[in-house]
């Protein structure tokens, strides 16, 4: 098993969604690109993954310019290309489609020298879920502070 480097986590998604299923995709990248992920400077906040012509494209996510591209730099907010086997693409189309699902991009990390992003099926949290994940949080970390305190 090869380690993997967290680039960045989309801590909104967990936030906002139910993650149901999880999925990892390769992206088609420039050069500049996957040097401006390797230095961090990228944000999926807010992004998600659209099908178009039977392929998935990863909408809305920010790749700052390389510092050193000059002329060669590409555009940051452009549309990527994700790259997934046929039949988990057409598996994700159709819950997509069919169950009013979405999919946002969970992380991006590299593995093996490659950037991947690993995507997540979600549905959608009502407000009182939202609120129920804070109530349950704070709980956790009270309880964690009283237990330290106790010994």
């Amino acid at each position: 098993m090869a380690s993997d480097k967290n680039i960045t986590v989309n801590r909104k998604a967990y936030y906002d969604y139910h993650v149901l299923d999880r999925i990892e995709a390769g992206l088609v990248l420039t050069g500049t690109e996957i040097k401006s992920i390797r230095a961090g400077r990228v944000n999926i906040r807010g992004s998600y993954a659209r099908p178009q012509d039977g392929e998935l494209w990863l909408v809305d996510a920010h790749i700052a310019p390389y510092q050193s591209g000059g002329i060669y730099n590409h555009e940051p907010d452009r549309p990527r290309k994700l790259l997934l086997h046929k039949d988990q693409m057409m598996d994700l189309i159709s819950s997509v489609s069919e169950k009013g699902l979405s999919i946002v991009p969970l992380r991006v990390y590299i593995r093996d020298h490659i950037a991947k992003v690993e995507l997540g099926l979600v549905r959608g949290k009502r407000q009182y879920d939202k609120r129920r994940a804070i109530m349950d949080r704070d709980r956790d970390r009270e309880a964690r502070r009283a237990m330290r305190r106790a010994v």
